[in-house]
């Protein structure tokens, strides 16, 4: 059989050219070619700018739009991370080491629209890792299967640690808002702003945006609802185990910890360290946002019971072993130790905490640690929010609760882990561990509930098992165990008495 040749080079030519235009991209600063995902109907751009590089005499203060760009950038490859201290070895969380840099501020876009009209909802994802580590392109992040389903998915980096949220009473001086420390959360409303502005180049809709994340990313995801600065840039929002509605540190308490870190350096001191210096100088430090009175009006409890928040959509949930792998039970703990440490916490109410978290053998203290930090640091946190936007807001909540154990050598250990919804949420569940049918099938199920309230604002789709609005009465939730199933009062109880703990912080007691 002769095999059919082309007629001439100009013809390779002009199949290369069509090719580089389908992808070839235009946003404000330049073109972009982007390389074809696995599934070659997926168009990928990653280490897209969205701000100029926070060095120098940049360190500390609000980004800046990105310079342009002559010719066509390519975006085949993912910038370096932000300045982070890696998880070791032996965490679940660890991730092979990757190049970092303090010129990090990059985003990264999954598309399979096939031209700038298509207007597709948009996800812009938020990653964890307590505000000090991770990036927006850890593998599991991955927006392949996003795409697929109709989705154009983001991924962002955004600064960390003392990076991201150190704040000095120089600092504030120097500001023209008389605030400092949340330039991490700044970055966030900045890769925003780059996505209203660039995103329909990508068969996105700038008027359809959720935005998404887990742990940090959820506390994130919390803030910007919270903040003024954020509003309009967004039409919907997703946490994943992560709220801030205790109180809060105000601007003046993270001056003097800023102080107290730079250790009588001046600013012009500070900014000239190399960042490693300052990654061990931060390893005693914390790092969190603050209220300072411009991105953070004042603390999100009190912006929820306002009616101050961005009133939009939300999905928020937790999952049933949040502390396995943050808070480990260690091999001597005693039923006496977790007693005391109650007390320490609780005082004249630990005779009440106690009764819902005893603790009268050690098996029986190691149960309620576990029980009583994933209520304390998330259950109670993702309800609230919950309960406060359906009682001062218009838009609906959607409570969830996440409880399927995933495969692997250590799920008679850590159970649901604190993180282990991300990978059905994103469908990239790890061949590794063998995922069986029930796994891809709840996958598909999280999956297509994400993908359905990022299009409409409401979770509930055609063959997907009916999600409720939460309303306080009623207190449900969706449950993903081993199929998706309404359930109420999720640790009530214990979620109450919480209410009453945190009402008494709340009024300095």
């Amino acid at each position: 059989m002769r095999m059919l040749r082309p007629r001439s080079t100009a013809v390779l030519f002009l199949f290369a050219a069509i090719t580089l235009a389908a992808d070839t991209v235009q946003v404000q600063q330049g073109s972009l070619i982007g390389t074809a995902g696995k599934d070659p109907s997926i168009k990928v751009y990653k280490g897209i700018p969205f701000a100029a590089p926070p060095v120098g005499d940049a360190r500390w203060k609000s980004p800046k739009a990105p310079a342009s760009w002559e010719g066509v950038r390519s975006a085949g490859e993912f910038s370096k991370t932000c300045q982070q201290t890696p998880y070791p070895a032996g965490s679940v969380y660890y991730q092979p080491p990757q190049p970092m840099s303090e010129d990090c501020l990059y985003l990264n876009v999954w598309t399979a629209a096939k031209s700038s009209k298509d207007k597709r909802p948009v996800m812009v994802w938020i990653h964890g890792g307590g505000l000090t580590r991770g990036s927006g392109s850890t593998p599991v992040y991955d927006g392949e299967e996003f795409a697929k389903k109709g989705v154009v998915l983001v991924s962002i980096n955004y600064r960390l640690g003392i990076f991201g949220f150190f704040a000095h009473p120089e600092l504030t001086k120097e500001s023209d808002r008389n605030a400092s420390g949340n330039y991490g959360l700044m970055d966030q409303i900045e890769a925003l702003e780059w996505v209203r502005k660039n995103i329909q180049a990508f068969g996105g809709d700038p008027k359809r945006v959720t935005i998404f994340g887990e742990s940090a990313g959820s506390w994130s995801v919390n803030f910007l609802v919270a903040s003024p600065l954020a509003k309009g840039l967004f039409q919907r929002a997703i946490g994943e185990s992560g709220g801030a509605f205790a109180p809060m540190k105000q601007l003046a308490e993270a001056e003097q910890a800023g102080l107290k870190t730079a250790a009588g350096d001046s600013l012009a001191a500070l900014r000239a360290k190399p960042a490693e210096e300052l990654l061990k100088i931060s390893q005693t430090s914390a790092s969190s946002p603050n209220v300072d009175g411009w991105l953070l009006p004042r603390d999100v409890y009190s912006t929820f019971a306002l009616g101050k928040q961005n009133d939009v959509p939300v999905i928020v949930g937790s999952n049933a072993n949040e502390g396995t792998t943050l808070s480990p039970w260690p091999e001597t703990g005693t039923a006496q130790e977790f007693t005391e440490q109650s007390r320490k916490r609780f005082g004249d109410r630990t005779e009440a905490f106690l009764k819902l978290y005893p603790a009268s053998t050690a098996e029986e203290a190691k149960k309620s640690h576990y029980d009583s930090f994933r209520d304390f640091s998330f259950g109670w946190q993702m309800r609230t929010w919950a309960r406060l936007q359906t009682k001062t807001g218009k838009s609906k909540a959607y409570l969830y609760y996440f409880s399927h154990v995933p495969p692997g050598p250590y799920r008679s250990r850590i159970g649901a882990y604190h993180a282990a919804e991300i990978a059905y949420v994103f469908q990239n569940l790890s061949t590794r561990n063998a995922p069986t049918d029930s796994d891809r099938k709840i996958a598909d199920l999280m999956s297509s509930y994400w993908v359905n309230f990022a299009t409409t604002g409401d979770p509930n789709g055609k063959n997907l098992p009916a999600w409720p609005a939460y309303q306080q009465k009623t207190d449900q939730a969706l449950e993903f165990s081993d199929n998706a199933a309404v359930t109420s009062d999720l640790n009530k109880p214990a979620l109450d008495f919480l209410d009453s703990y945190f009402d008494k912080l709340r009024a300095g007691n």
